[in-house]
């Protein structure tokens, strides 16, 4: 079970923050943009090795990627354009912050990607689920929701502790989970997926 399936549980959460943020002007796609944003100034600020300030734009982004659908559906605008949106922008973030962390030395080029294939495939099966018929799909063992989590804790833990553990940055480590873990959900995904499909049969 990852994060991203609870999100239809913290909607006495989000609705309250996302009617104050239509009320000061923000609309969906220009939240889903800043969160892109957000990432190109975390991405960038792990490539010059600046983690506190990569810690707090991953807060942003994560922020704003939480807030954009509940902005929608306040608003009665939820929509193929704004989910196709999201979505597109969303892997542009994760691939900004991830190259951010390796490029600035927290990792190994090969375990960078490593974790960006992982990445690029949980998410890839779980949108191709929709594609084909069977329904968004957010199962596995790690959503996006999860590796932001991640992100931050694994960022305040080299502020913290900058030494690392056995000569790996916690970022590092980190990045080595989303390959392992990252490819572990694309393969349970996948499977949820030909079931369905299957089963339909």
């Amino acid at each position: 079970m990852t994060l991203d399936q609870l999100r239809p549980h913290l909607t006495g959460i989000v609705r309250p923050v996302a009617r104050l943020s239509i009320r000061v002007g923000l609309t969906p796609n220009s939240c889903t943009v800043l969160a892109l944003l957000a990432a190109m100034v975390a991405g960038t600020a792990f490539w010059y090795r600046e983690i506190g300030i990569g810690v707090l734009f991953v807060a942003i982004n994560a922020f704003f990627d939480a807030i954009d659908g509940a902005i929608a559906r306040e608003l009665g605008s939820a929509g193929m354009t704004g989910d196709f949106l999201d979505h597109v922008l969303d892997r542009y973030a994760d691939i900004l912050i991830i190259i951010g962390i390796f490029a600035g030395g927290f990792a190994s080029w090969e375990i960078g990607v490593f974790a960006l294939t992982g990445v690029l495939m949980s998410s890839y099966l779980g949108t191709q689920a929709q594609a084909v018929g069977v329904g968004r799909y957010y199962g596995g063992l790690l959503g996006r929701a999860d590796r932001l989590v991640l992100i931050l804790l694994a960022g305040i833990a080299d502020i913290l502790f900058p030494a690392g553990l056995f000569t790996w940055t916690y970022l590092g480590i980190m990045l080595l989970l989303f390959g392992v873990l990252g490819h572990i959900t694309a393969i349970q995904r996948f499977m949820h997926v030909w079931r369905e499909l299957n089963r339909t049969k």
